[in-house]
């Protein structure tokens, strides 16, 4: 963080900072603090500060503000919504308004901050930017084009905030949002693009467990092995399945295993414990057990009401 976030995130911890009902402190922007009183502030983080003993920053705070961290060095591991981040060299995180992070006691974040507040930017530029779009990525991996461009954005950015000697403050304050806008635009196409790809990755990591299923459900209802024998870990797996189908993986293999077990006891006389045997349940009695919970009647019940 710059010397005058941190200063920031001290004042507010003293004083104009709040705490919600779920015990969260949340930290205001304090455009006092910034160059000029203008509602942005960019600088140099760094290490060695002193965090505000009533509320430091490596505990779950809230911001009313934006944040974008831009690094030169790494890993740098950070909570953002309860969930961990590492960001390396040349990465971004972008955090939100109302969004809960804790900032890590071992990282040393090196690199540029950019803090907004909001209703800094007019209606316009905050639709096209996607401001408040909560469901695009807060960790950001520009390709090397992507953060030559970005980094030349944030220079320029910077430059203007620091130079408040050249133009009026009104004027300095026009020049600064066109700058911010700038910038904002690249990092929100380079957040709609990692969205995309993310969802390209998790529809192809679904589609191949989709497909190892169908193959081997009959035998296999181990979400683990599945992840094992995809290359792919348990928690991506969950991301990709719940990502396509809302379900969980485990959800995902227990709907198909019914399914053929329903098709099995309609179109087929086999009794109800090779039916079991059929779909992965050699004892009969754990396959009732199993039919029950997730379809609400036994495998004979099922069978007599198609009768």
């Amino acid at each position: 963080m710059t010397d005058r976030t941190h200063q920031a995130a001290d004042e507010a911890a003293g004083g104009g900072g709040s705490t919600t009902g779920d015990g969260i402190r949340t930290f205001p922007f304090p455009a006092e603090l910034s160059v000029g009183g203008v509602g942005i502030q960019v600088g140099p983080m760094g290490t060695g500060h002193t965090w505000h003993a009533d509320a430091p920053l490596h505990r779950v705070h809230r911001i009313d503000f934006h944040v974008v961290m831009l690094f030169t060095d790494g890993p740098v591991r950070h909570m953002i919504d309860f969930a961990e981040y590492e960001a390396g060299a040349g990465d971004l995180l972008w955090i939100r308004p109302g969004q809960v992070h804790r900032f890590s006691r071992t990282s040393e974040y090196r690199g540029t901050v950019l803090t907004m507040q909001p209703g800094f930017l007019p209606r316009a530029t905050v639709e096209a930017t996607g401001l408040y779009r909560y469901d695009l990525p807060p960790l950001l991996r520009p390709d090397p084009a992507q953060l030559a461009a970005l980094e030349a954005a944030l220079g320029q950015l910077r430059r203007e905030y620091e130079d408040t000697a050249t133009l009026p403050l009104s004027l300095h304050t026009a020049v600064l949002r066109h700058a911010l806008t700038a910038f904002l635009l690249r990092l929100a196409h380079l957040a709609a693009s990692s969205a995309e790809a993310a969802r390209q990755r998790s529809d192809t990591t679904f589609t191949l467990f989709r497909d190892a299923v169908e193959q081997g459900f009959a035998a296999n209802h181990s979400v683990s092995a599945y992840a094992d024998a995809l290359g792919y870990s348990r928690r991506t797996l969950v991301r990709a399945v719940r990502a396509a189908t809302g379900e969980t993986p485990k959800g995902f293999i227990d709907k198909r295993v019914v399914l053929e077990a329903k098709r099995l006891l309609a179109h087929t006389e086999l009794p109800i414990g090779r039916v079991g045997a059929a779909v992965g349940f050699p004892d009969a009695a754990n396959f009732s057990k199993f039919f029950h919970l997730h379809t609400g009647v036994t495998p004979a019940a099922f069978r007599a009401e198609l009768r």
